[in-house]
């Protein structure tokens, strides 16, 4: 599976500034800071109860939803979620770093889990031309709305791998229980798509999921990736409070006011103050600077559960990659590049061995706030006898920011309070059953 997460926003008008949202990967350390004063495995496992009071505005001491399910993760992290009326299971890569959520509709070569049916739905409807979201230049599509021939609302959304969505745009529910609910959500329901399941999207814009079904807070854990043939890891998923909660560090959120959007600033992401860079005990000669959007709004550093690697812009990359080939380079494989972003990788059964030379990878963020990547787990198996430092360039990837992957967020509880603007984090053994 490859990284498809990653959305390219194209301005489509001079008023509003949309730029990429993208997805991250890295293992974190506990995290605090203090908070910003600007303003699935099967379905079958999850549980869901209502919150005492259903206000219809987002709150941080009483959000609209408890649900808690599990997802599997390999490339992704892949929940099964029931939409419409009755349920249909439908599974949805959960990405942070994109808007839009659309399911797979109904097509008959399409196995039945991972294809909605709206004829079944009673819940269902189509969003017509003259709905306001149906405007030729929305600035939260990659590509302006059309009608299509049935006078509906047309879309097409696409990524910065190249895949894309498209289809039209429909109100449906997420029917977590009998008795607790979404209201009707504006999602996509694709008719084309170059993968075979949907998004979740989980970013700060106004269609986002979070943003339509008011949601305060959620969170993630995501288990150890295995190479065992056949085996896939569950990890578990968190809308509403999260009962270890008071466990976790948190660091403040960036946000960008109307008046500061910038071409390549992607103001809906979850962007957090990173400030260096270390490998085991050096700290890289890398300028703040780096980690902040500069004057074009180039440089944020964001959280996003939807790309497997992390990435880096030039300037942080070359360092990362400088110092890892003073401590391994005879051993680095040369002209291998993978997923188009990645070239410090290398062949052989050791990778332990490499991680041990390299030592730990370290993200700080001050205050003692740090993201330890561990030697041990420096390293990801790409197939093929492969193994790659899970680090990419940016620039690959057509993006200007850097970008933390959900590799290294690997045993560590993420909880994004949206109320409050912030992520918290918690090291946690997330291959055990949560309660």
């Amino acid at each position: 599976m490859s990284l498809f997460l990653t959305l390219l926003y194209v301005f489509l008008c001079n008023s509003v500034s949309l730029s990429s949202s993208l997805s991250l990967h890295f293992p974190l350390t506990s995290l605090r800071l203090t908070t910003t004063t600007n303003s699935s495995s099967s379905s079958s496992s999850l549980q869901t109860s209502i919150a005492s009071r259903r206000n219809p505005s987002q709150s941080s001491s009483s959000p609209p939803y408890n649900f808690r399910s599990n997802f599997k993760y390999s490339m992704a992290l892949i929940l099964s979620l029931p939409i419409g009326t009755p349920a249909q299971t439908q599974e949805l890569v959960l990405d942070t770093g994109s808007q839009l959520s659309w399911i797979q509709c109904h097509r008959k070569k399409q196995k039945p889990t991972t294809s909605f049916d709206p004829s079944l739905s009673s819940s269902f409807s189509n969003l017509p031309c003259s709905h306001p979201f149906c405007k030729p230049r929305i600035p939260d599509f990659t590509l302006p709305t059309t009608c299509d021939s049935n006078r509906l609302c047309h879309y097409s959304y696409f990524y910065a791998d190249g895949t894309y969505a498209e289809g039209n745009l429909v109100n449906e529910k997420f029917t977590f229980s009998n008795t607790q609910t979404t209201p009707p959500l504006i999602l996509g329901c694709a008719a084309e798509s170059t993968d075979e399941r949907g998004i979740l999207g989980m970013n700060l814009g106004r269609l986002s999921f979070i943003s339509q079904a008011k949601i305060s807070k959620f969170s993630y854990c995501i288990p150890t990736r295995s190479d065992r043939p056949g085996f896939t890891p569950i990890g578990s998923f968190y809308i509403g409070e999260n009962p270890i909660s008071r466990g976790f560090k948190y660091v403040s959120l960036l946000t960008f006011p109307h008046s500061q959007r910038m071409p390549n600033l992607d103001p809906l992401a979850y962007t957090v103050p990173l400030q260096g860079i270390r490998i085991g005990q050096k700290r890289l000669d890398i300028p703040a600077s780096v980690f902040k959007p500069d004057a074009g709004g180039s440089g944020q550093t964001m959280v996003d559960s939807g790309s497997e690697f992390t990435h880096l812009v030039d300037v942080a990359y070359d360092k990362v990659k400088g110092e890892i080939v003073k401590r391994v380079g005879p051993r680095m494989k040369k002209g291998y590049v993978y997923g188009e972003t990645a070239d410090m990788c290398f062949d052989g059964n050791n990778p332990m061995e490499i991680g041990r030379l390299i030592g730990d990878l370290v993200f700080e963020f001050g205050r003692g706030v740090e993201i330890l990547v561990e030697r041990q787990r420096l390293l990801i198996n790409v197939g093929g006898g492969v193994h790659c430092v899970g680090i990419g360039r940016s620039s690959m990837l057509g993006a200007a920011s850097n970008i933390i992957g959900n590799v290294h967020q690997q045993n560590l509880w993420v909880e994004f309070d949206v109320i409050n603007k912030r992520v918290g984090f918690a090291k946690a053994d997330c291959s055990r059953s949560i309660p």
